[in-house]
């Protein structure tokens, strides 16, 4: 065998379309027997034909780690080394190349780390198949099955690959995940079935015609991989930063490189080349001061230790950038059955005819049932008895299964006494009738049925028969539901208290959709997504009346697969951040077109693929936790934004204003190194720090976001200015300082302690939105990080460690210093944060929208 095997048509394939063939001719193409494969023969066209599974886009690792040499911020790190190298300031090339490459293999190792082991949990899910290998049935991973394989399923089993049956006598599939279709399709031999269906009734055999991306919904998921994806919020969120921080170091340069230019070249008669170069020197110096050289690190250490975190909640990441996604969403369309709902069918209060005994119409349906059968609808009547000692007491001699035709199913008993009886139950139009009941009863009868409808349940007509179907009684009408999950109205307050508004999406009637909805608090407006969408509408290029109708709606009923794209697309026009569940190849669109999509438990591969969740617990609870999760590792990473953003303009200004006014450098080259590794390196221990939750959803505000580290800082500025206006006294022999003395180089030093403590400092101060004191409390490993970090930094300052060293007491009163300014510091952001959100409260609702519109949109 020299090709895959084709399983659809293709005018352009001279093959025979396995899937309309006859058996023969299926199995010479795929040289294989009802008797299967051996093993030797399995392997061999595992080795051919590749694994049964649809492969991610794989990035080999050197590519992963050169990524981290690539952006904004990386380019003005090689900029430096290699300004150095020009230069030829090799001691500071090589710090500044040890430090790219340091952050480069600590982001690569973290996210390696979180990678296997979110790979190591997607393989504790993969499926089985049962394949006939040597003679024998025996259980394989499903993405060992092989075209040509023979194999056996059962109920309850999803198709682990493109089959035609080959033996049994019947059984019935849902397909739903893959074409779309509401009920089980019955299928017989020669019938052809999908990877990814399940199997409700029956079992058969069946041989592989097709695996992997050559199976029915492995096609489609291709097509859904080759579509582009934008970038997401964080990363155009870095990216503004780092073009905010060059615009900005290019602007500070230039006045630098302009003032020392006039000073040292075009003022002096006698100048020297060697001027230009301690210039170029300078430009070094405050290239490295404006790098956030951890910011990439810190960010990915972050998300990598959220992913982990999510996972133990039953939520695999499969997209680090989601995990800021999900903290933004602020409207979740979530499935009804199975992930509102039990998926799980009971009955309600039966509506009585010709009996007066509830009990007495649930026997009659149970008996009517099979017990040891998993169809749904007969588990819920026999489950709706009170007591199952009555079923005991009578014999069944013959069963009648339900089929579309008859549409009821029918049991003929015998009692304890030896009196038969027929028992029939089934669709209420076709009970009735059978039952040739008065004008006035069949009247009541159809209303009963259509007042159930309205409140979105199910109806079953009960009948019975004492002459062996002669005449028949109408007992009266069962009435079934699919009821919420215990924990649905609970977790959807939580949702809604913090701030997200849940639509359920449903393929069930209005009616049922309402009444569920009703009674979890979502609302009873939906909508029927097909009288909303139309087949001529552009999903891309949706309405304003379209995408204002969808905003409204509590949820939609009678939604097909293709719905579900369009409704996102409403909801981003609008300037919502959205998260859909799915879980079917006919979702993946709609996933893939989310700020988050959420693959629900027992999604098919095609919607894990474009997911960018993957739930392995039922229910919207493991969703509303993930959200929660989210935000507090989205506040951690604001919290170092705003923090490194201060510093990162602190060190940028106090450079510049120190070396125009004053003619000399307040740090060198290697401080700068030091303190990139002191302020940074601790800092990644922020992934654990402890936060509150927001109750909100938060995004990336990059107005707010700037304006607030600005303004810090600013502040800091005027600290480390202040503080070396001090030192120019101290250096300056006064009579009333005569016990302190510094030299040039001890300043230096001053500046290099009150920068690496006041970096942390402000790091306590930015990571509480009220005063720094109160919890939540930072966590011990950010602690313990920054309290050795301190520790090293005084223990360099006063034995010289790489720096001059200055007196015991100069450090203790930097220290002072420091701790009063951290009191100044936290006092003044509560009163910019005060401002702040009064001037964000008091925009027109129009700008708001535009803002939140332009913000979210993709």
């Amino acid at each position: 065998m020299n090709s895959a095997p084709a399983s659809t048509n293709d005018s352009s394939n001279s093959e025979p379309d396995l899937e309309q063939a006859d058996l023969e001719t299926v199995y010479q193409r795929l040289e294989t027997t009802a008797a299967g494969l051996t093993s030797t023969e399995a392997a061999q066209r595992l080795e051919q034909y590749g694994r049964n599974e649809l492969a991610d886009e794989e990035i080999s690792d050197l590519m992963k780690f050169l990524r981290y040499f690539w952006g904004p911020i990386p380019w003005m790190i090689e900029a430096a080394a290699f300004l150095s190298a020009l230069i030829g300031h090799w001691p500071d090339f090589g710090i500044i190349m040890g430090l790219l490459i340091y952050n480069a293999a600590s982001g690569f190792w973290q996210e390696r780390k979180a990678s296997n082991a979110l790979a190591a949990l997607k393989a504790g899910m993969a499926p089985k198949a049962r394949a006939l290998r040597d003679g024998k049935f025996s259980l394989i991973d499903a993405a060992e099955v092989v075209p040509g394989d023979v194999i056996r399923i059962k109920l309850g089993e999803v198709l682990p690959a493109d089959v035609r049956f080959i033996g049994g006598d019947y059984i019935s599939i849902d397909q739903a995940a893959l074409t779309g279709e509401s009920l089980p399709v019955s299928k017989k031999v020669g019938d052809s079935g999908y990877s990814g269906s399940i199997a409700k009734k029956g079992e058969m055999t069946a041989v592989v015609i097709g695996t992997g991306k050559n199976t029915f919904f492995g096609r489609t998921a291709s097509l859904v991989a080759t579509a582009g994806t934008a970038a997401s919020h964080s990363q155009k969120a870095v990216g503004q930063i780092g073009d905010f921080l060059i615009f900005l170091s290019m602007v500070l340069a230039f006045v630098l490189f302009s003032v020392e230019f006039y000073r040292d070249v075009i003022v002096k008669d006698d100048w020297h080349w060697t001027e230009l170069v301690d210039i170029l020197r300078l430009i070094l110096v405050l290239l490295i001061a404006s790098i956030p050289v951890a910011m990439p690190t810190v960010i990915t250490v972050t998300n990598a230790l959220g992913a982990l975190a999510l996972s133990r909640k039953k939520a695999i990441v499969s997209r680090l950038e989601a995990i800021e996604e999900l903290a933004g969403v602020d409207i979740l369309c979530s499935d009804k059955t199975g992930t509102l709902t039990k998926n799980q069918l009971s009955l309600g209060e039966p509506i009585l005819f010709d009996t007066d005994n509830p009990e007495t119409i649930t026997l009659a349906g149970a008996l009517a049932s099979q017990r040891d059968d998993d169809d749904p609808i007969d588990l819920a009547v026999v489950a709706g008895l009170k007591q199952t000692d009555g079923l005991d007491s009578f014999r069944v001699e013959k069963f009648v299964p339900f089929d579309p035709v008859s549409k009821c199913t029918e049991t003929t008993v015998v009692d304890a006494d030896g009196k038969t009886w027929k028992y029939t139950k089934g669709a209420p139009q076709v009970i009735i009738e059978l039952c040739q009941l008065d004008d006035e009863t069949k009247t009541r009868g159809e209303q009963s049925v259509l007042d159930l409808a309205a409140r979105g349940m199910r109806a079953l007509g009960v009948a019975e028969s004492a002459d062996d179907g002669a005449s028949w009684k109408f007992l009266g009408i069962l009435s079934l539901l699919d009821p919420p999950r215990d924990d649905s109205k609970e977790t959807i307050r939580q949702a809604q208290e913090h701030g997200i508004e849940v639509k359920m999406i449903t393929g069930d009637d209005v009616a049922i959709g309402n009444e569920i909805s009703g009674q979890l608090g979502i609302g009873n407006h939906l909508q029927a997504a097909a009288d909303l969408f139309t087949k001529e509408m552009d999903m891309s290029h949706l309405p304003e009346p379209i995408t204002a109708c969808v905003e409204k709606a509590d949820g939609f009923g009678r939604v097909f697969p293709e719905h579900k794209y369009g409704i996102v697309k409403a909801l981003q026009d609008r300037g919502h951040v959205v998260a859909m569940t799915g879980d079917g190849v006919n979702d993946a669109p709609a996933l893939k077109q989310a700020d988050c999509g959420v693959a629900v438990s027992g999604a098919t591969d095609a919607a894990r693929a474009a997911a960018d969740l993957i739930l392995t617990e039922p229910g919207l609870s493991t969703i509303v936790d993930a959200i929660d999760e989210a935000r507090k590792i989205f506040e951690r990473i604001i919290n170092y934004v705003l923090f490194r953003v201060s510093m990162t303009l602190d060190i940028m200004f106090v450079v510049v204003l120190s070396t125009c006014f004053f003619g000399f450098s307040p740090l060198t080259p290697v401080m700068i190194v030091f303190l990139a590794l002191l302020d940074d390196v601790p800092i990644m221990t922020i992934a654990y720090d402890n936060t509150l939750l927001p109750d909100k959803p938060v995004r990336w505000n990059m107005r707010r976001l700037l304006t607030i580290s600005s303004l810090m800082g600013l502040l800091s500025v005027i600290q480390s200015f202040t503080l070396l206006l001090i030192g120019m006294e101290w250096m300056g022999n006064h009579d009333w300082l005569a016990w302190i003395h510094l030299t040039h180089d001890q300043l230096q030093t001053v500046i290099f302690l009150q920068i690496v403590a006041g970096g942390h400092l402000l790091l306590f101060v930015m990571r509480s939105r009220s005063l720094f004191f109160m919890p939540p409390w930072p966590a011990q490993p950010l602690f313990l990080a920054i309290v050795g970090t301190q520790l090293l930094a005084v223990l360099m300052c006063g034995l010289g460690w790489f720096v001059s060293p200055i007196p015991w007491a100069i450090i203790g009163l930097v220290w002072f210093y420091m701790l009063v300014w951290m009191v100044i510091l936290d006092l003044v952001k509560l009163a910019i944060y005060r401002r702040v959100e009064q001037s964000e409260n008091h925009r027109p609702a129009w700008y708001k929208r535009f803002l939140k519109s332009r913000l979210n949109r993709k």
